[in-house]
């Protein structure tokens, strides 16, 4: 487990409270249900447009080392987000941000971004990193980590990554435009260099 180690290591935790976010260890799996039950109800409260990620997509990104989860001192589960790596590493996507809520508006979505980010950077320095997303908040949050809006060229042209968005409210608009846009907006970090 070396990469685990290493990115404990260079991804230090840390506190908000008596919230503790930080690079997801194979414990956490047991929070795999409940943090994929709160995306889909989310994004149904909302009415946007999100994926739906099984709870086995969460379990594998936790074992893999590619998730920071915040969690209350007292185990209760805070908030979480993922890396997935596109066209042999060339992109990587900060996706499934969430934060119960419970735990909203504290600035924990801004936690979880710097850390999944950090994350991104450290595995795979020389990868564009990219969100697409229609949450104004989670644009600022990109905005203030150098992420500019792209258009969906711009993106992997991978059909495993557009095949994630068929479990979105929005998919028909996708298709319908040849996945050229949609709803979300593309964001890239393009790393210097």
């Amino acid at each position: 487990m070396e990469t685990a180690a290493k990115t404990e290591e260079d991804v230090a935790p840390e506190t908000m409270g008596d919230i503790i976010v930080r690079v997801a260890k194979a414990s956490d799996v047991i929070y795999a249900e409940t943090i994929s039950a709160e995306m889909e109800a989310s994004a149904l409260a909302r009415g946007t447009g999100i994926s739906k990620r099984p709870p086995s997509l969460i379990r594998e990104k936790i074992l893999q080392g590619k998730a920071v989860i915040a969690l209350c001192r007292n185990g209760i589960w805070a908030g979480f987000s993922y890396l997935q790596t596109w066209q042999q590493e060339i992109f990587v996507s900060n996706s499934g941000l969430i934060v119960a809520p419970a735990f909203r508006e504290r600035g924990l979505a801004a936690l979880l971004k710097v850390k999944i980010f950090q994350l991104s950077r450290l595995l795979y320095p020389a990868a564009r990193l990219f969100s697409i997303t229609t949450s104004a908040a989670v644009m600022k949050l990109n905005s203030r980590l150098g992420f500019v809006p792209v258009t969906y060229a711009a993106l992997p042209a991978d059909p495993l990554f557009w095949e994630g968005c068929g479990s979105c409210v929005n998919h028909h608009i996708l298709c319908s435009k040849q996945h050229r846009n949609c709803l979300c907006t593309a964001l890239l970090f393009t790393p210097p260099g």
